[in-house]
């Protein structure tokens, strides 16, 4: 991989992003990280063997430039970029990591023409076992689309959609840690009532949450048969499924990806409306 990559603000999935690439063999040389926080610009420094640098500075050599921020920093970033744009070497594409925010709001504050490319990711990224969904701006083309989903794929897994899904995304694979975490904190406190240390219930739930994880992406077996495959009719298992069907396992899993995906679609729209607000046109992007 010859092209430089900035990496637009140092946080946890800014950091994971980098030590994704280093993993993969990219160059320091090719590498550069904005971050203004001074303290934190030195642990980067000194851990990597990094650039870092302001965002201006970042971007002006760089060819794809990662937007790995917090939302309400995007408009201050923004301005940045543009401004670094007479001087980019080469044009530049912007993949923006922030939730929630339109590929029109970006397009619309950088220079007309601009490639921009929007991730969902998830927290998984931290350990390099990232689900990241991805939507190609109207400006962008397949060689840009191909050279990002490589470098995506440096942290996990990676898959093309377009932006109309991305609240759906949102409610599964980019909110859907929180999901598996909350099954953890129930599996173990009720391993606690049953008896168990806490230190034995949090290591049974965590290894068995993570041994049925390799099992559904390893096996190639669909969840159903999966299930089916350790509920022997009239066992313990099928006692535990009967109570979680019951009480509505499912069906609550189904509202409560509906609210997150709604929840997105309302960040959304609030996004577009501020945009407007603050002096940048947005239009709706196919």
């Amino acid at each position: 991989m010859t092209e430089r990559i900035a990496i637009i603000g140092g946080g946890k999935i800014g950091e994971a992003l980098l030590a994704g690439l280093i993993g993969a063999g990219t160059p320091t040389k090719d590498l550069v990280v904005a971050e203004k926080l001074e303290s934190r610009a030195s642990e980067i420094a000194d851990e990597y063997g990094v650039l870092v640098t302001d965002v201006k500075t970042a971007a002006e050599s760089a060819q794809y430039v990662f937007l790995a921020i917090k939302p309400d920093a995007v408009d201050s970033v923004l301005r940045e970029l543009a401004s670094a744009e007479d001087n980019a070497e080469s044009e530049r594409v912007t993949v923006t990591l922030v939730a929630g925010i339109p590929l029109a709001r970006y397009e619309s504050a950088l220079q007309a023409g601009s490639p921009v490319i929007r991730v969902m990711p998830n927290t998984p990224m931290l350990v390099n076992e990232a689900m990241s969904a991805v939507s190609a701006g109207r400006y962008v083309g397949d060689e840009q689309l191909s050279a990002v989903v490589n470098i995506l794929k440096t942290v996990g897994r990676v898959a093309v959609v377009p932006e109309k899904q991305m609240d759906a995304v949102t409610a599964v694979s980019g909110s859907g840690p929180a999901y598996v975490f909350l099954l953890a904190e129930a599996m173990i406190d009720a391993g606690v009532g049953l008896g168990l240390t806490r230190a034995q219930a949090s290591e049974m739930a965590i290894q068995t949450i993570r041994g049925a994880g390799v099992l559904l992406s390893d096996s190639g077996m669909s969840p159903v048969d999966l299930r089916a495959a350790v509920t022997s009719p009239g066992g313990t298992t099928a006692e535990a499924i009967r109570e979680f069907e019951a009480n509505g396992l499912r069906h609550a899993v189904y509202q409560a990806t509906r609210a997150c995906a709604a929840a997105s679609a309302r960040g959304g729209r609030r996004v577009e409306v501020e945009g407007l607000a603050s002096g940048h046109a947005v239009s709706d992007t196919p």
